[in-house]
């Protein structure tokens, strides 16, 4: 248990450096080739959106594992990343209410987690509050979430009062129109999208259809030993989305003004 901890704690101070030092932010941009920095007006970025559940396992593991690899060798500059809490849940017309996949637990997360978002725009902050979450969930200590506040030096009573005022419900009922407007329709979760394309099975390889998407002219490291062409492959994701939508209650159109009159904030723990 206290190995576990102890990795946890490291793996966040770790994060923590990489994501909310000011040093290391995602506006400080690589010099160009005349050893200038580089603005964000001269590079139009990517937009790379994942919608996901938030105690779906292959969606933590895939946010813990796999989508960190935005903010190596300068990804992050060339990407607008936009996180989606909401995926498989829906609206229960018969009493308004939202259900979520995976029970009660995850529709907290998924209000809490759209909280950080809105409360903390920069994309180092709110992922890193993420990514702890998705950690826990991962190790089955997601009731534990209060604590990535303090890990984190976060101060936490804007995101309490974002979930407890409501809002947080608000934030997720646009997430559940964006989410039931996709085009094409998503199958399972994680489903990432680059630039209005999704990727399908293809996710896991996120980061070559990035760089194939951007115009600009910064030179991205990540970029330069990925190849040309995009070769797809049936099997190039070994993970088994369990996460499907078929699974899960279809979406029953946009919440109503109804629902948002009668939803009920659960008391947090």
């Amino acid at each position: 248990m206290a190995s576990t901890k102890l990795i946890f704690t490291f793996e966040i101070a770790f994060f923590l450096s990489l994501f909310i030092s000011p040093s290391d932010s995602f506006w400080s941009y690589p010099p160009n080739d005349d050893g200038l920095k580089v603005s964000a007006i001269d590079s139009p970025k990517v937009n790379l959106s994942l919608y996901y559940d938030t105690l779906c396992q292959n969606c933590s593991t895939f946010i813990v594992t796999n989508l960190t690899e935005v903010f190596n060798n300068d990804l992050i500059t060339i990407i607008d990343l936009r996180l989606v809490p909401w995926a498989n849940a829906y609206i229960n017309k018969t009493n308004n209410a939202i259900v979520c996949q995976h029970g009660p637990d995850e529709c907290l997360l998924n209000t809490l987690e759209a909280c950080a978002i809105n409360v903390w725009p920069d994309v180092n902050k709110h992922y890193a509050v993420i990514y702890c979450f998705q950690f826990l969930a991962i190790e089955g200590k997601h009731k534990d979430w209060k604590s990535c506040f303090d890990t984190l030096g976060l101060n936490k009573t804007s995101v309490l009062d974002c979930y407890i005022s409501g809002n947080g419900t608000k934030l997720l009922q646009k997430y559940a129109d964006e989410t039931g407007h996709l085009s094409p329709p998503y199958r399972f979760v994680p489903w990432l999208v680059v630039n209005n394309q999704p990727l399908q099975e293809d996710f896991k390889n996120f980061v070559t259809y990035v760089c194939k998407a951007y115009k600009g002219h910064l030179q991205i490291k990540a970029c330069k030993s990925l190849p040309k062409e995009i070769n797809l492959d049936e099997n190039a994701n070994s993970i088994q989305p369990l996460c499907n939508a078929s699974e899960a209650k279809k979406m029953h159109g946009s919440p109503t003004a109804s629902w948002m009159r009668h939803m009920k904030t659960e008391p947090l723990a």
